[in-house]
């Protein structure tokens, strides 16, 4: 939709050599002269396209569970089958059919043998293979190219086995048999000229239960110029046209839109003209009628075109992304694109306007097969674009295709806005990428050219690139649809016929022609912004809710440390005031012994002895001998007491010395012996030495009751 304009100034010489330049770089003669190819090694690989169509087939089948692989291929490992359906590796060398994948999803009651007898009977070999299947009800989607029934009518058994075996499961265990619908996407007019060149279409007579439907969808010349009159449309009443003046400034601003103010509906006209969204409305009807069919009757549906590579393709796809919610997300988008387009043999090289594989040395015809046993119609015979280097370019082969089926895409998501994970942003940037050469994988026209190129290992990988752009930003990124909600839509979209009417896709129909009326994203990029902004607030509560968590149980273990030191303190207050209740009762027991208790301020205490027994007011001395005895049970010093005592030598019978222990102990008494043990009172000899102790061993003193009774 872009259209770059270079302006020379006058006697410009090196015109010739930029439009000579231009023209081989836009339209190469080799395949390895696009970029793609040239521009080196890439850093998104290409994984096998054959492992991921497997895994596909897996997912149809309900066998999700395998997960194919390389030497899966390698060793054709990979037919797998459930009651219906299996995996047939017929095509695995392209020998049935050039354009088709090395597997295909066939009824299981069909052999190799007959597929292939089939495939006689279909234009270009391709015979009806399975695209989509529902393995809860049965119901089928079918793909193939026209029959080759001519004027004169043909039949083929075996193409008739094949089309009944698509619907000969029975629904709900009942007798009767699945409805087979047969749709063509042609026009009946088309269909019928085609059969004086040896195709067709089918017959209901010849299909048991079948019925015809023609959709009337034109053939890729009517698309092309289509386009070219849509383009041309937007190129004159756009706000920015390719000859740099806007329209509201031609013919001397005597314009609107393009147009002149005495016919204001002149634009409106053009594009009804160009038909494009004719067209678009065309293929939206059509995938909506046989995604109903599948849905609501559990039908078996077949389409077709004249080659089946088209239209076809379309259509199924469409209807696929209808059906089944999976192929909605982005694994899913990139499955359906691989299989129904990639594949099955969309020509993309030819449509898209690039070089295909036969302008090297490989000279491949991609319809004539190796068995040699097909007829000679025209319908077989090699397509033109391998009859020369520039062939796609002579025969102009071009058609924008794929680019109309994702604008049908684009429509879905407008009219279904939270069923498609996707945006309308990625289908802009997918559409650039498939168009910019950059990537591998819509190179060439079929899976085995793209084989024999080496596309996989040469070229960078296109799925990659935008899985890599989305990883950046994760779910902010403007490839995810904000709106995206699975359990909303998670079955099939039936859009009613009135819903299909369509628009202008703004953001890429408009983008260089109404640059500012393109913004029609402006309120979803808001809503994004809105979006970042509350799962930054998100984050931010989340991360004030840990802390204040962690803040929560810091307080509680500072609370629990609290009631500890609470506890511990109320113990040793406790141990405290024992201690002074007992201290003060040793100093009454001592002061009642007859001892002076004097205190120092260095925490010692020194008791004198004052007894009665003492007549005189000399102090009993021991001759030419003084001894103390000290008693320390800890090397702490606390608050002591010192006894000293003094006398002379006496015998131990009538010593002053025992007197003087029978007053300071009244409860030694004589055969009794002494009521105060644990004071570790010392003797030596018959003498009385002494005793100092401190409180904390006076604390530990097992001290008789008796004793402070006898006050």
């Amino acid at each position: 939709m872009r259209i770059i304009v270079f302006c020379f100034r006058p006697r410009t010489k090196q015109r010739r050599a930029i439009f000579d330049a231009l023209s081989r770089c836009t339209k190469p003669e080799r395949i390895w002269d696009l970029y793609a190819f040239t521009c080196g090694p890439s850093k998104f690989s290409n994984l096998s396209p054959k492992v991921r169509l497997l895994n596909e087939y897996f997912r149809l089948l309900g066998k999700g569970f395998h997960h194919a692989s390389m030497r899966m291929i390698e060793d054709g490992s990979f037919t797998m089958s459930n009651d219906s359906w299996r995996i047939s590796d017929i095509n695995f060398n392209y020998s049935l059919c050039q354009s088709y994948p090395f597997a295909l999803l066939v009824p299981k009651s069909v052999s190799d043998d007959e597929i292939i007898q089939a495939s006689n009977f279909r234009a270009r070999s391709r015979v009806p293979a399975v695209s989509w299947c529902n393995p809860e009800t049965g119901a089928v989607l079918a793909r193939s190219s026209q029959p080759l029934v001519g004027i004169m009518n043909t039949r083929s058994t075996a193409d008739e086995k094949l089309v009944a075996a698509l619907c000969a499961q029975l629904i709900d265990g009942k007798d009767s048999r699945r409805k087979l619908y047969i749709a063509d996407a042609r026009p009946r007019k088309n269909a019928l000229a085609n059969g004086a060149m040896g195709g067709g279409s089918e017959s209901s007579s010849n299909y048991f239960q079948s019925e015809i439907v023609f959709f009337g969808i034109d053939n890729i010349h009517a698309m092309r110029e289509s386009f070219a009159r849509f383009r041309d449309y937007l190129d004159t009443h756009g706000a920015a046209s390719s000859d740099g003046m806007s329209s509201f400034l031609r013919h001397g601003g005597w314009t609107w839109g393009g147009g002149n103010l005495s016919s204001m509906s002149a634009s409106v006209s053009t594009l009804g003209d160009s038909g494009w969204l004719i067209h678009v409305q065309s293929v939206l009807a059509g995938s909506a009628w046989i995604a109903a069919r599948v849905a609501l009757e559990s039908a078996a549906v077949l389409v077709h075109c004249s080659d089946g590579w088209d239209r076809t393709s379309q259509l199924v796809s469409l209807a696929n992304l209808m059906l089944d919610p999976y192929y909605r997300t982005f694994t899913g988008f990139q499955a359906l694109v691989e299989k129904d387009w990639l594949d099955f043999g969309h020509p993309f090289s030819d449509r898209v306007g690039m070089p295909s594989i036969s302008g090297s040395s490989f000279e491949l015809s991609r319809n004539a097969s190796s068995t040699g046993s097909f007829s000679s119609s025209p319908l077989r015979q090699s397509s033109g674009s391998s009859q020369a280097s520039n062939s796609s370019h002579a025969q102009n082969n071009y058609s924008p295709i794929f680019l109309q089926w994702v604008d049908c895409v684009s429509q879905l998501l407008r009219i279904y806005p939270f069923a498609f994970e996707f945006s309308s942003n990625f289908l802009v940037d997918f559409l650039d990428c498939v168009l910019s050469c950059r990537f591998g994988n819509f190179l060439c026209n079929s899976e085995k050219e793209r084989q024999i190129c080496g596309v996989d290992e040469s070229c960078g990988c296109l799925w990659a690139y935008l899985a890599d752009m989305r990883s950046s930003e994760g779910r902010s990124h403007a490839h995810y649809n904000l709106f995206y909600d699975t359990l909303k839509h998670n079955g099939p979209l039936l859009p009613p016929a009135a819903a299909l009417a369509p628009t202008l896709w703004p953001q890429f129909h408009l983008r260089w022609a109404c640059p500012f009326e393109s913004q029609a994203g402006e309120l979803e990029a808001e809503c994004r912004n809105m979006a970042i902004k509350f799962s930054e607030l998100q984050k931010a509560k989340e991360v004030a809710e840990m802390k204040a968590k962690e803040y929560l149980a810091a307080m509680e273990i500072l609370n629990v440390d609290l009631q500890n030191e609470k506890q511990v303190s109320s113990s040793a207050m406790n141990l405290a005031k024992r201690a002074s209740k007992e201290n003060a009762a040793i100093q009454r027991a001592v002061q009642s012994l007859g001892c002076r208790v004097n205190f120092t301020n260095s925490s010692d205490s020194t008791v004198d002895v004052e007894s009665s027994l003492m007549e005189t007011s000399q102090r009993l001395s021991l001759p030419r001998r003084e001894s103390e005895y000290t008693m320390e049970h800890n090397d702490r010093s606390d608050l002591s007491v010192s006894i000293t005592v003094e006398a002379d030598d006496v015998a131990p019978s009538s010593s002053p010395l025992g007197q003087v222990c029978e007053t300071l102990c009244p409860l030694r008494t004589q055969g009794r012996g002494c009521q105060w043990p644990d004071a570790a009172c010392a003797q030596l000899g018959s003498q009385f030495i002494g005793l100092k102790a401190n409180f904390d061993a006076f604390d530990r003193l097992s001290i008789y009751d008796r004793y402070f009774k006898s006050e």
